[in-house]
């Protein structure tokens, strides 16, 4: 075994430029006796938007960190340069800042750290922890292809392991391979899923450097991890496999090892692979599409996997005071819309009106905010979403002549619009334009008439909404104020029925 290969964080010095550069030695300056014993990471590749799942991994991350008094730290994996992209990168930053999310220090950026990378890789050449392979693409096939023919495992076994270098064919890079343990076991000893082992057998010589000089994701992520002082590795268990092999390097470079937490992935609500007919969005899909608040999607997250008691509503504080790895199950997660919907509902309840206001207002453009916000007591406890506050408030805005659904047509017979008259005539000679008044005086018409309240107030919704559903009919005028109700009663008791409505 060698020795560490860097303590200091200060000597890894990056070969690039720029911001990347900037950006990768603000968060690497500092040496490790100023780090937290507790240190997490989410470590998101940038080749789509942010998933809801890797939302999830984040969450717990940040959880973990803070119920510690840690640090949480993230780095973009963007080594995959034809499907990285920067607005991918953008949509992640934006994803978990609007979930509350974002990193305690600027994020590291893995391709610009490549050179660090390499030097590992040819320390471990140096220590004899690893070797440099010149097997051919084809001899690569061809030993597969035996394998699977023979219905064995395949494991790679290469006579470049223990080979004089001097061998070596002239002229040809070959790869870097880790030298795998051939005998014993491995156990990790892991928070969520307990002791798993893994016999060392299975375990091959995995390439650490492509043939052109690339580092591959099992190095820059051992690398990576070791360096940004990371002591806990909480990530999806589709990874778990993967820790027994990048324990390899950590072993062989003499580090020390982090503690690995691998929480179970997330289905749909019928136990299948979580897909797009389930909800699995990117996260801007769910605040721009959805019209989720973040502080919802945050508390339904939490509670995939985790819980505290029977509790479902729980606050960022609570869940800081109460969140601990260890009571993260085993089994998938199963993500249900539903709950997701009125979990949001109960958000939207509890929301500052001014708050909501600007959020609905941004979806209704020209939208007077002040009366938004007027409204918002009697919007929102219809609603279970942005979406739907933004769709039952649009008649506020409407422009005369109203469109009348199909539904609201039907309720303006000609005996409704001539109700509609009289209550223009009646409501027009209200002294004050406010709810008690205004429903003394319907109430006084309908007992003259002889009709249920019911009667003279769903022909007027329609002719103040155009729809069948509002908020109560005296909110409503009160809402749009007295000369818009009384043009809006007008101009619906004035229809000829000749004529469409």
């Amino acid at each position: 075994m060698v020795t560490i290969w860097v303590l200091d964080r200060k000597d890894a010095a990056l070969a690039s430029a720029g911001s990347d550069k900037e950006a990768n030695s603000a968060v690497l300056a500092a040496g490790d006796a100023g780090r937290p014993a507790v240190v997490t990471r989410f470590a998101p590749s940038p080749t789509g938007y942010l998933h809801i799942g890797g939302a999830r991994t984040a969450l717990f991350n940040w959880l973990f960190a803070r119920a510690n008094g840690g640090k949480y730290l993230l780095r973009i994996e963007d080594t995959d340069r034809a499907r990285s992209t920067e607005p991918a990168i953008a949509a992640i930053h934006d994803g978990l800042a609007w979930l509350g999310l974002s990193g305690d220090e600027p994020a590291v950026m893995q391709f610009a750290r490549s050179a660090r990378h390499a030097e590992v890789a040819e320390a471990l050449l140096a220590s004899g922890h690893a070797y440099r392979c010149y097997l051919t693409s084809e001899e690569l096939a061809q030993r597969r292809a035996a394998a699977q023919a023979e219905r064995r495992p395949y494991r790679l076994t290469s006579e470049w392991r223990d080979a004089n270098p001097a061998t070596a064919p002239a002229g040809v890079p070959g790869v870097v391979r880790i030298k795998a343990p051939l005998t014993g076991e491995t156990t990790i000893n892991d928070l969520v899923q307990g002791a798993v082992t893994v016999q060392n057998a299975e375990i091959d010589d995995f390439v650490l450097l492509r043939s052109d000089g690339t580092p591959t994701y099992m190095l820059a992520v051992v690398v990576d991890d070791h360096d940004m002082g990371v002591t806990h590795v909480i990530r999806g268990d589709d990874h778990l496999n993967n820790a027994f092999r990048q324990l390899t390097i950590l072993k062989a470079m003499g580090w020390t090892l982090p503690e690995y937490a691998h929480i179970p992935l997330i289905h749909g609500a019928d136990g299948a692979k979580l897909s797009k007919r389930h909800g699995a969005l990117g996260v801007d899909a769910y605040r721009d599409e959805l019209g989720m608040l973040p502080e919802a999607v945050f508390n339904y997250l939490l509670r995939l996997s985790w819980g505290h008691g029977d509790d479902e509503i729980i606050s960022r504080d609570q869940a800081v005071e109460w969140f601990d790895i260890k009571d993260v199950g085993k089994a998938a997660a199963r993500f249900d819309m539903a709950k997701l919907a009125n979990l949001n509902g109960h958000y939207l309840r509890e929301a500052d009106d001014a708050r909501l206001a600007e959020l609905v207002g941004a979806r209704l453009p020209g939208a007077d905010i002040d009366l938004l916000t007027r409204a918002m007591p009697v919007l929102k406890p219809r609603a279970k979403d942005l979406a739907e506050l933004a769709t039952s408030a649009a008649f506020l805005f409407a422009q005369r002549p109203l469109a009348i659904d199909a539904k609201a047509a039907a309720l303006l017979t000609a005996d409704a619009r001539a109700l509609l008259g009289e209550i223009a005539t009646r409501l027009g000679a209200v002294p004050e334009w406010a709810l008690e008044p205004l429903e003394t005086t319907l109430k006084a018409m309908a007992e003259e008439h002889g009709l249920g309240l019911g009667k003279l107030a769903q022909p007027l919704r329609a002719a103040l909404t155009g729809q069948t559903t509002s908020p109560g009919i005296f909110d409503v005028l009160v809402l749009l104020g007295k000369d818009e109700s009384l043009a809006r009663i007008a101009a619906q008791a004035n229809i000829d029925e000749t004529k469409p409505a």
